[in-house]
């Protein structure tokens, strides 16, 4: 077996070693992948969360249109914060 140098699987220790550090980095990549996927399913439930439960704890009194403004008032508190934590999510879905 020439250029083998003994290895039972023959060819270049070389190409072997290429081989083996290409498979190694695509599954790191592989990996780095799944945990960014995870990140951001993760990131994108707690913003739903969040913004569920402040949203549950809001008790507007008065008449339907007092009502309206204070759903409203909570909502310009609420929504800069799920739009960050959105925007994070998507960040780590499009890398």
């Amino acid at each position: 077996m020439e250029g083998g140098f003994g290895f039972p699987l023959g060819g270049d220790p070389e190409d072997l070693i290429r081989g083996l550090r290409e498979f190694a980095e695509q599954q790191a990549e592989t990996v780095q992948e799944s945990q960014r996927e995870h990140f951001s399913t993760l990131t994108l439930n707690t913003a739903v969360q969040l913004t569920s439960a402040a949203l549950e704890r809001i008790t507007p009194a008065g008449t339907s249109d007092e009502q309206a403004v204070a759903l409203r008032d909570a909502m310009r508190v609420l929504f800069p914060e799920a739009v960050a934590l959105v925007s994070a999510a998507r960040q780590g879905f499009l890398r």
